[in-house]
């Protein structure tokens, strides 16, 4: 297997598991009562629709590129969308409608590394190489999906949840971060990021080892 044929597998694993998280959070949304992500074109497969320029393109990117040229240096495939659409007071049970949606996300890409763990360990892919590696990309990327949007990094999911539990105040401040979402991924991944990368990379790996059993995990 080359790492540019890896670096492929890992592309179609993200690209699959951003649109189910973010088409999951938009359904949910709307499930609770708020038709915003309806009105704003956000409730579809199309991932034209949730691209964000640096989140969905160039930060993917610039990891698969080093995944593909076998640089030392892999940092964990990861995206984001465009900021969620959403009118959090029309979410009925405003604090229990947040923590739904924030975990929405979340739980599509557990529910796709799930799938990937149990074809894996059901040996479906019998002596297909190829196929093996196809489905341990699903399996890795969506689970480090699953892991880094619950980080508490302002405009992730992971912060929005910490962020009900902040006094008020607090939680206005690091709710307003959310902007700077792109500025601290950009640190993260590139210049201090180290400690929260090997903290995600080893909840990452204890998951898929629960999911897939140790041996199918990278």
């Amino acid at each position: 297997m080359s790492d540019w044929q890896y670096a492929l597998y890992l592309a179609a694993a993200l690209l699959v598991g951003l649109v189910a998280r973010e088409y999951a959070r938009a359904w949910a949304a709307v499930r609770l009562g708020d038709p915003t992500p309806r009105l704003w074109g956000r409730l579809t497969l199309d991932p034209r629709k949730l691209a964000d320029p640096l989140g969905t393109i160039i930060l993917p990117a610039l990891i698969l590129v080093l995944w593909a040229s076998g640089a030392a240096f892999r940092p964990p495939p990861f995206a984001y969308a465009k900021p969620p659409a959403l009118d959090a007071l029309r979410l009925g049970r405003r604090r229990r409608g947040l923590v739904i949606v924030s975990l929405a996300g979340p739980a599509a890409n557990l529910v796709i590394g799930a799938l990937a763990a149990a074809i894996l360990r059901a040996g479906i892919v019998g002596s297909s190489v190829d196929l093996f590696f196809l489905v341990e990309a699903f399996l890795y990327a969506n689970l480090v999906l699953f892991v880094f949007h619950l980080m508490p990094i302002p405009g992730l999911d992971g912060a929005r949840l910490l962020a009900l539990v902040l006094p008020p105040r607090a939680s206005e401040v690091f709710a307003n971060l959310d902007h700077y979402l792109a500025l601290f991924v950009l640190l993260v991944f590139f210049l201090f990021g180290g400690p929260l990368i090997a903290i995600v990379d080893g909840l990452r790996h204890g998951v898929c080892s629960i999911l897939a059993g140790g041996a199918n995990c990278r």
